[in-house]
């Protein structure tokens, strides 16, 4: 928290990337590694859907841990006996302790764990969607889409830098503030930015080019989750997605499209905010509503033309064992 009650996030994280060269130490090699995840978690859900609309599955398995934690770490509770099936892990704080002993900052997903090990390799979530877009190539599926395509990768940067810091972070930064005035700064920043991306976005399909790309993602799971927690548990309630006409289309657009909406779970993400965040809402109640209907509605973004995958194709569906339950 900041002398004036604002939260700041903390950006320090573990600094190693797996690349094709492997001069990190950490070569891309398939099998190797292991994406633990969080279904509730943004940071976590980019990385769930990046592996998916590049066909990344048979060659980085993925851990899911339980919605919800504690002080020490994500657990493995949706799992039999509590275990990560192929870490053989309780929490995903042993990763981490494997890496160093006395690691001092949280224990955060999404994380690429090495198996052969059982160290925690990254949680650079922003930096690890980008490594499998382009470290991970020999891997990808056929018509697999280029969502960091190089000559766009300025303005990618761009657009999704103003995300992060005015949406993605905002709403945290409404929720967990400790002041009025830090809540009233955010607030205004988060709305602001939601205007300008609803102004954006009225005559364009996508966020930079006529294409699906890592932007969208960084966009999609904060909205996704607007409605369901982020307008009522942390005060982002100018208004709620359903009311934001452009946003509210486009983001069912994309929830449509194979490898977003099948990658949420909105069980989870409501009862991660509303049981594991006491401090915002001490008797753990996890509300009934959002109203979830409109999700498959109509959203005729595609009279404004692009092309989700670009020359690519659709990923096909997700395994069995990684299937979400149906709305």
């Amino acid at each position: 928290m900041s002398d004036k009650g604002e939260y700041q996030r903390d950006l320090n994280y573990i600094p190693d990337r797996i690349t094709a060269d492997g001069r990190d130490g950490w070569p891309v090699e398939p099998g190797r590694y292991r994406l633990i995840v969080a279904r509730a978690c943004p940071w976590a859900n980019r990385a769930v859907i990046v592996r998916r609309l590049l066909g990344l599955e048979p060659v980085l398995s993925m851990g899911i841990a339980g919605p919800v934690h504690d002080e020490r770490s994500w657990s493995f509770d949706l799992d039999p006996d509590g275990r990560d099936p192929v870490l053989g892990i309780e929490r995903l704080q042993e990763a981490f302790f494997k890496r160093d002993p006395e690691y001092p900052r949280g224990i955060t997903v999404p994380a690429f764990v090495d198996v052969p090990s059982g160290q925690v390799v990254t949680n650079d979530f922003a930096q690890m969607t980008l490594d499998m877009s382009t470290e991970w190539t020999a891997y990808h599926r056929e018509g697999a889409p280029e969502l960091y395509p190089e000559k766009l990768r300025d303005e990618i940067d761009d657009v999704a830098q103003k995300v992060f810091t005015d949406v993605n972070n905002a709403v945290y930064q409404c929720g967990f503030a400790r002041s009025q005035e830090a809540y009233e700064h955010s607030y205004t920043k988060l709305f602001s930015r939601l205007d300008w991306l609803s102004e954006r976005l009225a005559g364009q399909r996508y966020l930079v080019g006529d294409t699906i790309t890592e932007a969208d993602v960084r966009l999609f799971t904060t909205l996704v989750r607007f409605d369901a927690v982020y307008h009522g548990h942390f005060k982002c309630n100018r208004q709620k997605l359903t009311e934001l006409p452009v946003l509210w289309a486009y983001t069912r657009d994309l929830f449509q499209t194979p490898g977003f909406g099948d990658t949420i779970d909105f069980p989870q993400i409501k009862e991660h905010y509303y049981v594991v965040h006491k401090n915002v809402n001490p008797t753990g109640i996890v509300p009934l509503g959002p109203d979830l209907s409109g999700w498959p509605t109509p959203h005729h973004r595609e009279e404004l033309g692009g092309r989700p995958f670009g020359d690519g194709t659709p990923p096909g569906p997700p395994p069995e064992s990684e299937r979400v339950p149906a709305l």
